[in-house]
């Protein structure tokens, strides 16, 4: 029978235009906290690396440069690359290697510097996770992606853009009370509707940002873990999923069908329903992304996620929290680090240690993390309990 493994500690960069660090130095950032806790070097078994795409630096081989800064060179370590799922796809793999036996304690380490070539650079790279033949020669960037989803959601369900942008405001309202965040300021409602258009209909503060960050959190079996800490968080449930590589090929753009899959999974495995979730950490890459993570999570029917977000649901003392550290949108997007951070935030939340009190959400008992890779070709929801 398969081992329960929990988080029992978690640590994160500051996340933004970091051109102060190299990669390396990032991942050590996001480590000391752990270290400081007292988890060193000799009692990790081994390490995960998650690091997306290292076209953006140059630099080959991350794992074995980080394990080496880390002093963790003697230990065994992985490299995983999952696109903008790539944090999860991570816990995912350490998971299955505590889980069987293989290992008692790892740690788990995100990270990307995107900001090492300029944006459009980046936008460029990012582009070529579509299909080369059909999407990308034609100029199809992500922002173009999620703008086809956003045009038919729009159009499908006669929503306003004002819905998009009152997301944007509630991700700002939150990532300004977050040290950590890329983009720590408050947004009004005029401003995120009227700003200048990136790909209609969505504009600048519908998209997320180029960001270069480190998040970190380590694993442990059940039988060790008063070892560490007793205040566990206990991975509950676990679901992955996967969509057509194009997205023209899929019956419908108002949906991840992905997203639907996984969040079946876990909710499946951990015995739960969408309305046992206390709070959310979801993919808002675009605030279109976030809206429909509403509905492909059960938070809402098809069509009516607008709801949750119209009667201000979705914030820290409402029905179902979501990204109250900011999201994508204000904390920041470094694709391997984002699924780690958005672990820590839960971890950090059922502990009470959110950094203010205004973004601290009452008794989370249950939080789930939904992680999109891509336009929704890969997929993981995971589904954490407070276990203290």
């Amino acid at each position: 029978m398969a081992r329960r493994v929990a988080v029992v500690a978690g640590g994160h960069s500051k996340f933004g235009k970091r051109l102060d660090a190299t990669v390396r130095e990032l991942c050590a950032e996001a480590y000391k906290p752990i270290y400081d806790e007292g988890i060193t070097q000799d009692r990790i078994d081994a390490t995960v690396l998650s690091y997306a795409a290292s076209q953006f630096t140059g630099q080959g081989a991350g794992s074995a440069l980080i394990a080496d800064y880390l002093g963790l060179q003697n230990k065994p370590h992985l490299r995983v690359e999952s696109a903008c799922a790539t944090g999860t796809a991570s816990l995912r793999a350490a998971y299955g290697m505590i889980a069987s036996g293989l290992y008692d304690v790892m740690l788990v380490l995100g990270v990307e510097q995107m900001n090492r070539v300029s944006s459009a650079t980046a936008t460029e790279y990012m582009a070529r996770a579509g299909d080369m033949r059909w999407e990308y020669p034609f100029g199809i960037s992500f922002p173009a992606f999620y703008a086809l989803m956003a045009s038919r959601y729009i159009s499908e369900y006669n929503l306003p853009h004002e819905v998009l942008s009152m997301i944007s405001v509630k991700s700002h309202h939150y990532g300004a009370q977050n040290p950590k965040a890329h983009l720590p300021k408050e947004v009004s409602l005029e401003e995120a509707h009227n700003a200048v258009p990136i790909c209609r209909p969505l504009n600048l503060y519908d998209c997320s940002l180029i960001t270069d960050g480190a998040a970190a959190v380590v694993l442990v079996a059940e039988e060790r873990v008063k070892e560490f800490t007793d205040r566990p968080m206990w991975i509950k449930g676990i679901g992955a999923g996967a969509s057509q590589m194009m997205i023209q090929d899929r019956p419908s753009l108002t949906s991840i069908p992905g997203a639907k899959q996984a969040a079946k999974a876990a909710y499946e495995m951990a015995g739960l329903k969408p309305n046992d979730i206390n709070m959310a950490e979801v993919h808002d890459c675009f605030s279109i992304a976030e809206l429909i993570a509403y509905e492909d999570l059960g938070f809402a029917e098809p069509g009516k996620g607008r709801e949750i977000v119209e009667n201000k649901e979705n914030y820290h003392d409402g029905r179902i929290p979501v990204n109250c550290d900011g999201g994508l949108k204000s904390k920041g997007h470094p694709l391997g680090a984002t699924g780690i951070s958005m672990t820590y935030e839960i971890l950090k939340q059922m502990r009470g240690e959110a950094d203010k009190p205004s973004r601290q959400i009452k008794d989370v008992q249950y939080g789930l993390v939904h992680n999109v890779g891509q336009s929704g070709q890969f997929v993981n929801i995971f589904i954490y309990e407070r276990g203290f």
